[in-house]
C-alpha cells in the first residue's frame, strides 16, 4: 500500500519543520511538501496531489479558509479531492465553521500531541471525519449562539429516505455510528450502511460536511 501523501501548510516555519519531523518518521506516511501561505498550498496541492492537507487558518497571502475553498470548489463527491484538516491554535476557533464550510474534513489543535495528529491524518486520509462526538456537540452550542446561516436547501435533501433523514439528524447530534445504532435499535453495519448512502445522495466527502447540511438545510436544530 503506497503511502500517505501529506502537504504542511503553516506560515512559521518551525512548526511546519514539527509535524513534517513528526510526520516523517511514520512509515506509511510520506512529507511530500511545505507551504508557507494559502497560494503555495494551491499551488503545490494542484502538482503534488497530497491526500492530506495540514493546512492553518491565519496566513499572508491567502488564509487557509480561502485556499481550502479554492481546492475544493466544485469537487464535492470527488475521491482525488485532497482530505483537508484545519489547523488551529485555539478549539473551535471563530474561523471553523467557515473552514468546515470551504471543504475542510475537521480541524486539529496545534498543541495536539504527535500521536494524535499522526492519527489524525490517518482517519481524514481514510475518508473519515476528524470531528469527534464530543467536538461536533461543542460545534452545536456554536450554532445555538449565533443567528447562523438561514436555512437552505441542498441538492440530494430531497432523495433522502426517513431513515435517511433520521440517522442524518443522528449524525448533527455527535451521535458515533455505534450510539446511533443503539438509538435505532439496529447494528451499526446498518447505520454505516446508511452514513454512506446520505454521503452519495448529498455529493458529500464525509460525516463533517453532512454535519454542516443537516443545519444549514434545517434538518438538524441547535437544542432540539
Amino acid at each position: 500500500m503506497a503511502a500517505l501523501r501529506v502537504l504542511v501548510v503553516d506560515d512559521q516555519a518551525l512548526v511546519r519543520a514539527g509535524f513534517s519531523m513528526i510526520l516523517s518518521s511514520e512509515p506509511d506516511i510520506n512529507v511530500v511538501g511545505e507551504a508557507e501561505n494559502g497560494l503555495q498550498a494551491v499551488d503545490l496541492a494542484t502538482e503534488l496531489q497530497p491526500d492530506v492537507i495540514l493546512m492553518d487558518i491565519r496566513m499572508p497571502e491567502m488564509d487557509g479558509i480561502t485556499a481550502t475553498r479554492v481546492l475544493c470548489q466544485g469537487r464535492e463527491g470527488d475521491i482525488d479531492c485532497p482530505r483537508v484538516l484545519i489547523l488551529t491554535t485555539f478549539d473551535l476557533d471563530d474561523h471553523v465553521y467557515d473552514a468546515l464550510r470551504a471543504g475542510a474534513s475537521g480541524f486539529l489543535l496545534k498543541d495536539t500531541p504527535p500521536a494524535e495528529l499522526v492519527t489524525a491524518v490517518r482517519v481524514v486520509a481514510s475518508g473519515d471525519a476528524l470531528l469527534a462526538p464530543s467536538v461536533t456537540r461543542q460545534l452545536i452550542d456554536e450554532f445555538g449562539k449565533s443567528s447562523g446561516p438561514r436555512p437552505q436547501e441542498h441538492a440530494g435533501v430531497s432523495s433522502l429516505t426517513d431513515r435517511e433523514l433520521e440517522v442524518l439528524q443522528h449524525v448533527a447530534r455527535g451521535l458515533s455510528n455505534i450510539e446511533i445504532a443503539d438509538a435505532l435499535f439496529v447494528s451499526d453495519t446498518t447505520i454505516k450502511t446508511h452514513v454512506s448512502h446520505i454521503l452519495t445522495k448529498l455529493e458529500l466527502r464525509d460525516r463533517v460536511q453532512a454535519v454542516v447540511v443537516a443545519y444549514e438545510s434545517g434538518i438538524a436544530v441547535p437544542g432540539a
